[in-house]
């Protein structure tokens, strides 16, 4: 991890990126946000929890691991934590397809995993580990929320630590109670170097900015230097329900935020053009990083929760405005008869 070289990053459209499946790699999938609720309920009672993953699966398989952020509490209780606009919960049926989609980390730091208090968040735990699905950025205390989970695969070490920026102020953990890990500044330094002994790779998942906002906000820049500054591979962010730009920053890459991923809303409450993509890196034994991101349908109005890779002239499109949303950050993407790739050099 120490001795980086220049990183390349080829982003390209491929159902099943099967290039990247090698012993001597390790690919990292990361996808945005889940929320198996709302108005996917009726379509996921007729056909299953596994429905909303039907054209995915694959690709979530192929990967050695595979991380996205779990929007809701997995709970039966019916006692909201507090009032506001949204509140949302997941049955813990749904964790088997969650697990049996390829699912192996969820990130649970968001404005939603403390819907149902201290006791959704404690049954959403109990029901992961249960099925074997690791976790990081919620906990009993602030401690526990700020420990990382350490994946061991390939004879190398993944940690992931994730963290919340959004309000309510209410659901982040305290000394002496439950809830998310608050991305404070100095801690995440802290958290990141006290790792970074003991991990090959550090993937950082953040919950922040703005929604419906395509591009990150100042604050969001600072604090994805400031990790990879201190050690992180990999950041990946998720909240704005919109693709947020690409950024390669010194020996890391920046997703600042992926959009949707399996969301129970039609859009017109949380985005009029819900966006998202599946980012999945490669890490050398070597210490390089090469890539793919692969856009998604996400428009529950076409796709009736179940996200589709973009094809064709959608695709094309798609690639566009993701070049459009990275040129702050010097980032050029090239695309060719459905495929787009880019390269960094130092």
């Amino acid at each position: 991890m120490k001795n980086r070289i220049a990183i390349l990053v080829y982003l390209v459209f491929l159902i099943i990126p099967a290039q990247l499946h090698s012993a001597d790699v390790i690919t990292i999938l990361a996808a945005g946000d889940i929320y198996l609720g709302g108005s996917a309920t009726n379509y996921l009672k007729q056909n299953g929890y596994a429905y909303p993953f039907e054209y995915t699966k694959n690709i979530l398989h192929n990967a050695d691991i595979a991380m996205a952020n779990l929007e809701a509490p997995l709970t039966n209780r019916t006692d909201a934590f507090m009032e506001k606009e949204f509140v949302l919960k997941v049955s813990p049926d749904a964790v088997g397809a969650i697990k049996s989609a390829g699912f192996d980390v969820l990130t649970l730091a968001n404005n939603h995993i403390m819907d149902y208090g201290q006791g959704g968040l404690q049954d959403t735990m109990d029901i992961l580990n249960k099925a074997g699905i690791k976790h990081t950025g919620a906990g009993k205390n602030s401690k526990a929320a700020r420990t990382p989970v350490i994946v061991s695969i390939k004879n190398k070490k993944i940690a992931f630590l994730a963290y919340s920026l959004v309000f309510p102020e209410e659901y982040y953990a305290t000394d002496d109670s439950s809830g998310t890990a608050q991305g404070v500044f100095d801690n995440i330094k802290s958290d990141i170097k006290n790792i970074n002994k003991h991990a090959d790779i550090i993937i950082i998942s953040f919950h922040w900015g703005e929604e419906k906002m395509k591009y990150p906000k100042e604050y969001q820049v600072k604090l994805a230097h400031l990790a990879i500054d201190n050690g992180a591979s990999l950041v990946i962010g998720h909240h704005p329900h919109v693709i947020q730009g690409i950024e390669k920053y010194k020996n890391g890459l920046i997703f600042y935020s992926l959009g949707n991923f399996v969301f129970g809303s039609f859009g017109q409450a949380i985005s009029e053009r819900p966006e998202g993509i599946i980012a999945i890196l490669s890490f050398s034994q070597n210490g390089g990083i090469s890539g793919e991101i692969i856009p998604l349908n996400v428009d529950n109005r076409d796709v009736l929760f179940q996200p589709k890779p973009l094809q064709s002239e959608k695709f094309e499109v798609a690639l566009r405005n993701i070049q459009e949303i990275s040129n702050r950050f010097q980032v050029k993407f090239n695309a060719k008869a459905g495929k787009g790739y880019l390269r960094f050099n130092d």
